[in-house]
């Protein structure tokens, strides 16, 4: 039989694939001297080869008929042992394999070289993958499969085996053939390839013998080094999903890195005993490496490529560091064998991302390893610092972004300052002054200019906050006064900064301010340090700031937001209403702490104690320095005639009680009177909660005394919060008692300039506890038990018996067995009766009243939704100036605390006049507020939040039917408030940079969709009865929409 050399279309461009030559074939070549002839001839004996086999696999009938083709081939490429096929053929078979001609191994290796260099290797493998995968290989035994098919990927040139086999992992389906069954086969051929033999390994050590070779040139090395990377780590992605775990990506990256740093190692071992690495140097397992590294990280797995570097580099490090030589560190590292590939691997990676992400993964890591310090620094050395020192973007990354974007731990913190910025090993015997100094004030001029702007402190994270605010303290504590003076403006940005952090409702954020004020005093005065917070009293400040360990989380508003829909809570508001009083409290402490000293000084004396005048005497003269007159109290006080007595009684008389609101008010305008001012807070709530008839002519002057009255001025220290804790519960019993004398008043008092912040605080505390309070009045009212009126027939005793009706505590009926006869005509029962009301049984205590005994069960307790009515008083009033700026109030701007906390106390307010027709009234107006630009785009972390709980609030307050029956009759106002609110907590969830407003706006878009949907329902059931009556529906009824999230 004649065999036809295939055209040149079955070699699919033979040009294209001898521009892509197999590079770094590891056998040796004697063809290199020979003329161009033989090896043209050589090229054509294997492309009729190819021919014969292609066609001979074509026109098989018989399995065997495959692998006798497939082994006259594979004879002449690799070195077979043909006994091990024959026994699984048959005998007619089995001849033509023993007996074909072997070459010698010069001429297997040119034939060997030449199959894969020229487009005879890609031309056999579509036939492979294609005819005999789909109709042959099932049928091959595990022998004959070894070495006659997956010889021809597994000993190949692995460069030009994966370039051809990797795109066969995404063929679509044809009639021709079944590609789950090719697509299967080529995974199965690349798991062999490059897992189990190594195949990784083995492309790197072909890379480096073709920098080698004359015939390559580096940019077409780095070209197919490029796309041999980008084939090997897209394989997890193209594998099925039903393949085996070999190809999954964390697996797979892993057993590939394994042997990218196996090949890096021989490139180390190979350098000799070279004292210093050539760095103009290019090496192809440098570059693979380097390469395949950037294209791990590139698809996400820097953790798993991390991984498997650390426990190398860190054994490597201990051993150095815990030998006793004295010798420089740095020296030994650049010079040791198993170090020097390290150095030289990261400039080998050109994409600056992947360094990013494969620096912040290494900090991670590294954190997770629990090295020390030493070892930390000295990793970091081995892999960036040639990086740091040439490559200007690299320096950015760790001085720039791991500084003020990024956020680490504290502990990887110290070693970014200690590696990039101070340029040493964090040696405590070297001294401060000796290191990088003016890197390190150059940083630490920076940080301060960005902590110091008001837009950092409203915009950044808190937890960005806490990392840029740790990096500047950490970089204050290495500097000395002599340091500072050098630096221009950075004490005023300091300052500056810690004066808007001071200012923030956020104890986290005062926190910070405290820290970095504690250390900028020790650089000023060390032996006057200034302590604006006790957290800061230790020698160390903690500059995780209690992120980092979870019993000390912040407290997000999420988490006090109930997903019921009828009970939406918020925290953030509650828990910052203490931290107002706070600083409230600490204004007013700073004005009086002499006064409050003399007052602590005092003892208040026991009127129960028994005074011996005897040591009275001796106390009053003991400051005397006159002898006579001493001598004299002494003569006076051995009298032992004289008895001690009690004077209880008369110091009680002393104190003067208040029996009526006037003389409350009256002694709460005595500021010099301090006892008068506490017994008037004493017993204000009591006198209001009694409800006097002069309670509605002086409710106005008793708000307005006790919001003026300073609690401080009148209570010892430490006793404060008792005081003012009275004074708001006094307060709230006013607008409790008292609804709308009480809020007129309070509503002027808010927008005075005469009342500070702390005070303009407490009457929105007041105003939003007095709302919770009225929508949840308990009244106590009598119980009526229901009766029935309509008797029932059916009874669960039988017919024959008589009728259980009868008077109270009757017991049951009872037969009457007979006597005379067994057999009765009739039955008779019998039952007790209970006394009648003027029966008298002898033996027994009976108690008689004209009311119920049980008294008690016959009353019962239920509440009273009374907010209602008083909704407009309380929400319209308080709404009116909160956009105008006067002389002492500026809500959008300077007191934004105040605005954040009158927001918070309107969503109260909606949320307790929930479901009742007031709310339909007021909700647009609210609506009308909060959209403003003003408020909803505030630049302040806290007012956004207080936004966000108002329209939640609304969302639950608001009945559905009400807004249907807003679409219905064609008032657009509340449909059109609704889709603001969903429409501005959608670009609060995708923009806002606080995390609290993100949870917040998500949970109200949820309220939203609730909301919508019940809307929705109650507008098909007024569709469904306009149908069922025969009306027309009205045309408005399109013009207003709900829109449902999805």
């Amino acid at each position: 039989m004649v065999y036809v050399v295939p055209s040149s279309n079955c070699f699919r461009d033979e040009q294209a694939w001898r521009t892509r030559r197999c590079v770094g074939v590891g056998r040796g070549s004697t063809m290199e001297d020979d003329s161009p002839n033989k090896t043209r001839e050589l090229e054509t004996k294997i492309a009729e080869k190819v021919g014969q086999v292609i066609a001979a696999v074509r026109d098989a009938k018989h399995v065997d008929q495959v692998i006798c083709a497939l082994h006259s081939l594979a004879v002449l490429l690799f070195p077979l042992d043909s006994h091990a096929i024959a026994g699984t053929i048959d005998r007619q078979y089995r001849d033509e394999v023993l007996s074909a001609k072997v070459p010698s191994e010069e001429e297997r290796n040119n034939w060997w070289r030449v199959f894969y260099q020229t487009a005879a290797f890609p031309t056999l493998t579509r036939i492979l993958l294609y005819d005999v995968a789909s109709s042959w290989l099932g049928c091959f035994s595990f022998s004959a499969r070894k070495h006659v098919y997956d010889v021809f990927f597994c000993n190949g040139c692995a460069v030009e085996v994966v370039q051809t086999v990797v795109p066969f992992l995404q063929q679509n389906a044809s009639a021709s053939f079944d590609a789950n069954v090719v697509r299967s086969n080529a995974e199965r051929l690349l798991e062999l390839l490059l897992l189990e033999n190594d195949g990784v390994l083995q492309l790197a050590r072909e890379f480096s013998a073709s920098c080698r070779s004359e015939d390559t040139s580096i940019e077409q090395l780095k070209s197919t080094i490029s796309r041999v990377a980008q084939l090997i780590t897209s394989i997890p992605d193209k594998a099925q999903l039903r393949t085996s775990n070999s190809l999954s990506s964390h697996f797979f990256f892993k057993q590939i890195t394994l042997q990218l740093i196996a090949g890096a190692e021989e490139w180390d071992a190979n350098l000799g005993n070279k004292a210093m690495i050539n760095k103009e140097g290019v090496d192809g397992i440098l570059l693979f490496v380097g390469e395949s590294f950037a294209r791990i990280c590139r698809r996400g797995s820097a953790d798993v490529l991390i991984g498997q570097m650390i426990p190398n580099i860190l054994q490597h490090v201990q051993s150095t560091l815990s030998s006793n030589i004295d010798v420089v560190v740095s020296e030994v590292f650049e010079t040791k064998p198993g170090f020097r590939f390290w150095l030289k691997l990261m400039e080998a990676i050109k994409d600056l991302y992947a360094v990013e992400r494969l620096s912040e993964q290494l900090l991670h890591q590294l954190v997770a390893e629990h090295v020390t310090d030493v070892e930390a620094y000295w990793i970091l050395w081995i892999m960036f610092h040639r990086l740091y020192e040439c490559q200007a973007p690299f320096r950015s990354i760790f001085a720039e972004k791991f500084l003020l974007w990024k956020v680490f731990p504290v502990c990887c913190l110290k070693w970014i300052l200690q590696f990039a910025i101070l340029d040493s090993p964090p040696d405590p015997a070297l001294p401060e002054k000796g290191r990088n100094s003016c890197g390190l004030l150059d940083t630490a001029q920076h940080l301060a200019v960005v902590w110091s702007k008001r837009e950092f402190v409203q915009s950044a994270p808190v937890e960005q906050q806490a990392y840029v605010t740790a990096a500047l303290g950490l970089s204050l504590e290495k500097m000395t006064k002599e340091d500072l003076d050098a630096t221009k403006g950075m004490m005023h940005s300091i300052l500056e900064g810690v004066s808007y952090r001071l200012e923030s409702p956020a104890h986290l954020v005062r926190r910070m301010a405290s820290s970095i004020a504690l250390v900028f005093s020790k650089i000023i005065d060390p032996k006057n340090p200034l302590y604006l917070d006790d957290s800061c009293g230790g020698e160390t400040i903690d500059w995780e700031f209690g992120l980092a360990s979870p019993r000390k989380k912040i407290v997000s508003t999420s988490q006090c937001i109930d997903k019921d829909t009828d009970k939406v809570k918020t925290c953030s508001a509650l828990s910052l209403e203490k931290e107002f009083d706070t600083i409230s409290r600490n204004d007013v402490r700073k004005n009086d702490k002499a006064r409050k000293k003399r007052l602590s000084d005092l003892k208040l004396i026991d009127p129960d104690e028994i005074i011996d005048p005897a040591t009275l005497s001796n106390e009053l003269v003991s400051g005397e320095q006159d002898d006579d007159t001493s001598s004299e109290n002494s003569e006076s006080s051995n009298d032992s005639s004289l008895q001690p007595y009690d004077l209880s009684d008369d110091y009680t008389d002393l104190q003067r009680k208040f029996s009526q609101l006037a003389d409350v008010v009256g002694a709460l305008r005595k500021s010099d009177d301090a006892d008068g001012v506490e017994r008037a807070l004493n017993v204000a709530e009591k006198l209001v909660r009694a409800s006097p008839d002069e309670l509605t002519y002086i409710a106005g002057d008793l708000v307005r005394t006790l919001v003026h009255v300073r609690c401080s001025d009148s209570t010892i220290e430490g006793e404060e919060e008792s005081a003012e804790e009275k004074r708001q519960k006094a307060l709230v019993a006013l607008i409790v008692t008292c609804p709308l004398e009480s809020l007129d008043t309070l509503n002027k008092l808010l927008y005075s300039p005469n009342l500070d912040v702390s005070q303009r605080v407490m009457i929105l505390d007041i105003m939003t506890d007095a709302a919770q309070e009225l929508a949840d009045t308990k009244i106590v009212r009598p119980k009526h038990n229901a009766r029935s009126i309509i008797s029932t027939i059916s009874e669960t005793q039988p017919w024959f018996m008589p009728s259980s009706i009868g008077p109270p505590g009757a017991g049951p009926w009872k037969e009457i067995p007979g006597r005379d006869t067994p057999l009765n005509w009739s039955y008779s029962y019998e039952r007790e009766l209970p006394p009648r009301p003027g029966q008298i049984k002898r033996g027994k205590t009976r108690r008689w009243s004209f009311q119920s005994a049980n008294r008690k069960g016959d009353q019962m307790e239920w509440s009273q939704n009374r907010f209602p009515q008083y909704a407009a008083a309380f929400i319209l009033p308080a709404m009116q100036g909160f956009d105008k700026k006067k002389h002492g109030v500026d809500l959008l701007g300077r007191d934004f605390i105040v605005l954040g906390k009158l927001i918070y106390m309107l969503g109260v307010c909606m949320k307790c006049a929930a479901m009742h027709p007031e709310t339909s009234a007021l909700v647009p107006h609210l609506i009308d507020m909060l959209s403003s630009r003003e408020i909803c785009h505030h630049a302040e972390a806290y007012v956004r939040r207080s936004v966000l709980f108002a329209a939640s609030c609304i969302l639950v307050a608001l009945h559905p039917t009400f807004v249907a029956s807003c679409l219905v009759e064609g008032r657009p106002e509340i449909s059109q408030g609704l889709e603001w609110i969903r429409t501005w907590a959608l670009h609060v969830a995708e923009s806002d940079t606080d995390r609290e407003c993100y949870t917040l706006a998500v949970t109200c878009l949820q309220l939203h969709a609730e909301m919508a949907l019940q809307a929705s329902r109650a507008v098909e059931s007024a569709e469904d009865t306009y149908k069922a009556k025969s009306i027309d529906m009205p045309s408005d009824l399109l013009n207003g929409i709900i829109k449902i999230p999805r």
